[in-house]
């Protein structure tokens, strides 16, 4: 995976980098992420937050996960694209939305979760690991 990962939003004001480079990709098929896509899959970078910058106006929106943590949503003001997120039980990781990056193709997803809510027509790559929900090691 590339070192530097930059993006932005659709009309552009708003700029993201990340300095350290992903630490894992995925794919998550739950209600919140696909609504907050508008797709049927949200596809999440997940990279450190000290290395991470953002620039741009934007809004954020909390709502609890099906866990109960917090997930902290950004995306732009002015075309409402979704830049990134994150989550409080992970504190300092911050994750990108794949679909924001500048090459999408710097990234490789190793991994699908709430698999079992995929919709008929978005189907999961059987080529990665797929959890039916979310692994019990991950603390979201």
């Amino acid at each position: 995976m590339t070192t530097t990962l930059t993006g932005s939003c659709l009309c552009g004001q708003v700029r993201f980098s990340s300095d350290g480079g992903a630490q894992m990709a995925g794919h998550c098929h739950c209600i919140d992420c696909r609504k907050a896509s508008g797709a049927g899959r949200c596809t999440h970078v997940v990279v450190a937050e000290a290395g991470f910058t953002l620039t741009g106006p934007v809004r954020r929106f909390d709502k609890p996960a099906d866990s109960g943590a917090i997930v902290t949503r950004v995306f732009c003001e002015t075309c409402g694209s979704p830049i990134c997120s994150t989550n409080e039980r992970m504190p300092g990781m911050v994750f990108i939305r794949a679909g924001a990056l500048d090459d999408p193709d710097a990234v490789t997803p190793g991994m699908t979760v709430y698999a079992s809510r995929a919709p008929l027509w978005d189907r999961t790559d059987d080529s990665v690991p797929r959890f039916d929900v979310m692994p019990p090691e991950m603390p979201v």
